[in-house]
């Protein structure tokens, strides 16, 4: 297994690199963190000419690359602790389509994803925060060729920007009888309401009050959709991951940086033993969380089973994280905790990011069931 870079993820990593650089400094994070939609047209509109909506999605329907490109640009994002759609649009919803839809959904679907034209987001997670069939409690009753939904889902990312809501609802009693519905974001009957969240990311409660949808936008087939699910939720884990590591590697960057200029007793503080091991420990975490990260997303790009890889990636990585977010802050002191440095909203959205499809405790819970 060679989990380097080849030309063409060098160069998306690349482009990635230039382009977020010009487009995305701090004092755009700094803004779009308080803008209700977090995300501007002019900036979709860029990287829909920039190719970055089809990537991981098949040619076919207008994709480019695979989805280890994917993962890179999505490492290249957490740099910038990046905000947009993009996530929930490309790596959610197009997995959930690549993996749940027939061939006749996928074309309009994904055709429209790739050519940056419709926002998509997926609902899955109720109250009870799982990510389990069991935990789908919102209802779906048939009534003639149509269907109604009703219930709630609660941290739905960019519900509030979408054009479509991919919706899991329960379709029987039987506990893995669930359903996959393509829902208009305008439907009748469906509220949408903002979350105000830690990492300043943007995600919503929806609520589907008797909500009408035809049979005809069921992806798939009726009450077998939870496996498409989960196999969409490797690869969306495996996809925050990727950010994750981003984020880490340049709160390790930023760490350095005020280590060298930060002059105590006369030295820079970088020169004293215990920060210096601390940065190397944060080091650790850091390449350990890249490796972790892409031998799962290897194995999705290549057609293996990656249940396991991508439950170690995401317990891993999440914990890793944590741990490097702290010695940032434990390196900084109190100016990492001001409003006017950035280190603060890499803090928080990473922790964000580590409860999104199942945090740590809940991919260890996982591990010794069907692992150990």
């Amino acid at each position: 297994m060679d989990f380097g870079l080849n030309e063409q993820q060098e160069m998306m990593q690349t482009l990635a690199k230039d382009f977020l650089a010009a487009e995305y400094p701090d004092k755009v994070l700094k803004t779009m963190v308080k803008d209700e939609k977090g995300y501007t047209p002019g900036l979709w509109k860029k990287m829909q000419e920039m190719n970055l909506m089809g990537l991981s999605l098949p040619e076919q329907y207008g994709g480019v690359g695979d989805f280890l490109d994917l993962i890179v640009v999505l490492e290249e994002m957490g740099r910038v602790c990046f905000l947009s759609p993009y996530f929930a649009t490309v790596a959610l919803a197009g997995a959930v389509l690549i993996e749940a839809a027939t061939d006749e959904q996928k074309s309009p679907y994904l055709t429209a994803i790739a050519e940056g034209k419709k926002i998509f987001t997926v609902a899955i997670t109720e109250k009870s925060g799982k990510y389990t069939p069991d935990a789908i409690q919102t209802k779906a009753a048939a009534q003639g060729t149509d269907y109604l939904l009703k219930g709630s889902k609660l941290f739905v990312p960019d519900a509030q920007n979408a054009d479509y809501i991919i919706c899991a609802a329960r379709t029987s009693d039987a506990q893995d009888a669930v359903t996959l519905f393509v829902v208009p974001a305008d439907s009748s009957g469906l509220t949408i309401t903002p979350l105000l969240t830690i990492g300043g990311d943007k995600q919503a409660e929806v609520v589907l009050d008797n909500v009408k949808v035809s049979a005809d936008n069921i992806l798939g087939g009726v009450n077998y959709a939870w496996p498409a699910v989960e196999k969409a939720l490797q690869r969306a884990n495996t996809a925050r991951c990727a950010e994750m590591v981003g984020m880490a590697e340049q709160a390790l960057k930023l760490t350095l940086d005020y280590a060298k200029e930060r002059i105590a007793f006369g030295h820079p503080i970088g020169a004293f033993q215990a920060i210096q091991h601390r940065c190397a420990d944060m080091f650790i975490d850091v390449e350990s969380s890249r490796f972790a990260t892409y031998q799962a997303a290897w194995r999705i790009n290549s057609g293996l089973p990656a249940a396991k890889e991508v439950t170690i990636a995401k317990a891993w990585v999440s914990q890793a994280s944590r741990r490097v977010m702290a010695s940032a802050h434990q390196v900084h002191g109190a100016i990492g905790f001001t409003e006017d440095h950035i280190l603060h909203y890499y803090t928080k959205r990473a922790r964000s990011y580590e409860f999104s499809f199942g945090g740590a405790d809940a991919q260890l819970e996982k591990l010794v069931e069907l692992y150990i």
